[in-house]
């Protein structure tokens, strides 16, 4: 089985322990898991944020998801190739995430997935 590599969690995702462990104002990736018990954590979906991994994990709470992981990320570009990664390493394409589409980079930009060409060709 793949791992993540993010650093912090599991957590359940509530508001509270959101507050309490993200603490920075940063970019940075989080995975979220359907199941409330402590254990062995599935990935279910993968997100990020790029501007604050805080705020991003708040629009979650009070879903479907009921624990999360996540990692702060030194830019929004490197939040975005972390995203892919664990994009393709836990499903990918017709995989069993949630995740329906390859992660979007942001508008603006010229970046490449690291696992494939998905936007090969592509420049804004």
């Amino acid at each position: 089985m793949p791992k993540t590599g993010l650093r912090y969690g599991s957590y359940p995702l509530t508001s509270e322990k959101i507050e309490t462990k993200v603490t920075r104002t940063s970019p940075g990736v989080y995975v979220l898991d359907k199941r409330s018990k402590e254990g062995t954590f599935i990935v279910n979906y993968v997100g990020r944020a790029d501007v604050s991994v805080n705020e991003r994990l708040h629009k979650w709470v009070g879903s479907k998801y009921k624990r999360f992981k996540f990692d702060y990320s030194s830019s929004p570009k490197v939040a975005f190739e972390k995203e892919c990664e664990i994009y393709h390493d836990f499903g990918g394409p017709g995989g069993e995430m949630d995740n329906d589409v390859h992660p979007k980079r942001p508008e603006g930009t010229n970046w490449q997935c690291p696992k494939c060409d998905v936007f090969k060709g592509q420049w804004w």
